[in-house]
């Protein structure tokens, strides 16, 4: 974080900043707010499939082993087989 204190909070660093609004409500300071524009582009999208807990068990236990999380193995995983059975 820059060197500079916050306008709002004074805080120069992350923590203190964490720890001013641990204890400030934005309600306070709402007269030195502005009115924020700007666009979301949501380029990705999720699908979601019925596993068996069994087997989500299992994943979620691969997963931990592995250092990733169970989503990153199972799309590994299906990204692999797709490719692998679509070059036979």
């Amino acid at each position: 974080m820059a060197a500079s204190r916050t306008p709002i909070s004074g805080a120069s660093s992350y923590r203190e900043i964490g720890e001013y609004w641990d204890q400030h409500d934005l309600s306070e300071h709402w007269a030195e707010t502005r009115e924020a524009v700007f666009d979301v582009d949501i380029q990705s999208s999720v699908t979601y499939f019925a596993l068996e807990k069994s087997l989500g068990d299992k994943l979620r236990s691969a997963a931990a082993d592995n250092g990733v999380s169970a989503e990153e193995l199972l799309n590994g995983w299906v990204r692999e087989h797709l490719t692998s059975s679509s070059s036979k």
